[in-house]
């Protein structure tokens, strides 16, 4: 399928806006927080923006290659989806604790 001029161009200023975005949140990362909460969140969107420019590359292969590691290593991204999957289905090491409720007034 070919891309027309000005869809290409559109998807490369996605394309550089998801790297810029990819540079900024490993930036806070790096820098840490007293937050505890900002490192994950932080770091889930870092490789879900990756992943995203990852999956735009070849529609603007005219561009430089995604500069972070594993964008081209197809295994590590399918593994990378399939945890996404499981921490929005909340299965697997994802899923909740168990909830432990007092039954009152019931006996064995």
């Amino acid at each position: 399928m070919a891309v027309d001029a000005v869809h290409h161009s559109t998807y490369v200023q996605v394309y550089d806006a998801l790297l810029e975005t990819a540079v900024v949140l490993e930036s806070m990362l790096k820098g840490g927080s007293d937050d505890t909460g900002v490192e994950p969140h932080a770091g889930a969107a870092m490789h879900a923006v990756r992943f995203a420019a990852t999956v735009l590359f070849p529609t603007v292969a005219c561009q430089k290659p995604p500069p972070f590691p594993h964008a081209h290593d197809t295994q590590y991204m399918l593994e990378l989806c399939a945890n996404w999957r499981d921490a929005a289905m909340q299965v697997g090491e994802f899923a909740p604790e168990p909830v432990l409720r007092v039954v009152h007034g019931e006996r064995n």
